[in-house]
């Protein structure tokens, strides 16, 4: 579902998702529940970062969880993840454990990366996941090079590369989307366009708004998607997979999204309103937009509802309670997974 090409300012309305693919009761429910994983584990990162229990850097994925989710729900198994730092949504969507990831982020020897990395070290090759990173638009570059692999192996497998608004204004973004265009590489590009690079309005830092259109002097196909919408982003994905698991190339997806966090844990976001932020909460909060249309339907009721969000949480308190009673990492573990 395209969005108005205009200008991506952050009192833009994100528009419906007419056209979008109509869901079964079952994959509403699966998008629900995901969708909620990823919100109340971030939720509780966060209170775990206020108390002291996470330290360094705490960027939280809150508002944007229909983006990852309708995009897993387009791929096929096998097909590659990697992303920048904001990755703790990414990493369950691909099913990564909650207590691995949040004991990673408290420093714990059961982390994915035994405590010693934090939110931008996370690995998983056995849930194809290979990263959030810390380097703005570094992931692109690795991303397209998973996929030269893949076209290399020849092993029918994509490669989705997601980042920032920000970040769409490297350098190296756009040297990776000259080799993906001129190699026909199995890549799809996702812009989460959630309109700050940092506390900087897209407005103030692109001169072209409209991200999708990035590519257009590479010959790479790209459309804007209503990311606030679980439908819109999987019926977009799967267009976008298709044509890059075909053989046509690489494809952009700008996903026009919204975070209700700043930055990172540290960032206050005075350089918007409350009002804007509230309003993208009651107007446009995917999660609530499928509870709305399933109650609508008379395809579930609030006692459900109420069940789901339990399992979440009792799935999420666990994760909490490992990661603040797994043992540290022993002094040793410093020598350990070093390049000499």
């Amino acid at each position: 579902m395209a969005v108005s090409a205009a200008k991506a300012a952050p009192e833009t309305e994100v528009s419906s998702a007419s056209g979008a693919l109509e869901f079964t009761k079952e994959e509403e429910l699966h998008a629900h529940r995901e969708m909620l994983l990823i919100r109340r584990f971030e939720e509780k990162a966060g209170q775990l970062y206020g108390m002291g229990l996470i330290g360094g850097f705490c960027h939280l994925y809150i508002g944007q969880e229909a983006v990852v989710i309708g995009m897993q729900m387009a791929v096929e198994p096998g097909d590659q993840v990697i992303t920048g730092y904001r990755d703790h949504g990414h990493m369950l969507a691909c099913e990564m454990d909650p207590k691995g990831v949040m004991a990673e982020l408290t420093g714990r020897r059961g982390g994915y990366s035994k405590g010693k990395g934090g939110s931008m070290h996370m690995f998983s090759v056995e849930k194809q996941f290979y990263g959030g990173h810390g380097i703005v638009g570094a992931q692109v570059s690795l991303g397209t090079g998973l996929a030269f692999a893949n076209r290399y192996k020849k092993n029918g497998k994509v490669s989705l590369v997601y980042f920032g608004d920000g970040a769409s204004n490297q350098g190296q973004v756009y040297e990776s989307f000259n080799m993906a265009k001129l190699w026909k590489l199995p890549v799809v590009y996702v812009i989460e366009n959630n309109k700050y690079g940092m506390g900087t309005s897209v407005e103030r830092a692109s001169s072209n708004t409209n991200l999708s259109q990035r590519g257009a002097s590479f010959d790479i196909p790209g459309e804007q998607v209503d990311g606030m919408d679980v439908r819109a982003v999987k019926a977009a994905g799967a267009r976008a997979i298709a044509h890059a698991r075909e053989g046509k190339g690489p494809y952009i997806l700008e996903m026009v999204t919204y975070r209700y966090r700043g930055h990172s844990m540290s960032d206050p976001a005075k350089y918007r309103s409350k009002d804007e932020v509230q309003k993208m909460r009651e107007t446009h909060d995917p999660i609530e937009q499928v509870r709305a249309r399933l109650i609508k339907a008379g395809l579930a009721t609030e006692d459900e509802f109420k069940a789901i969000d339990k399992e979440v949480r009792d799935i999420v308190n666990a994760a909490a309670e490992f990661a603040t009673n797994d043992p540290e990492p022993d002094p040793s573990e410093l020598w350990t997974d070093i390049l000499r």
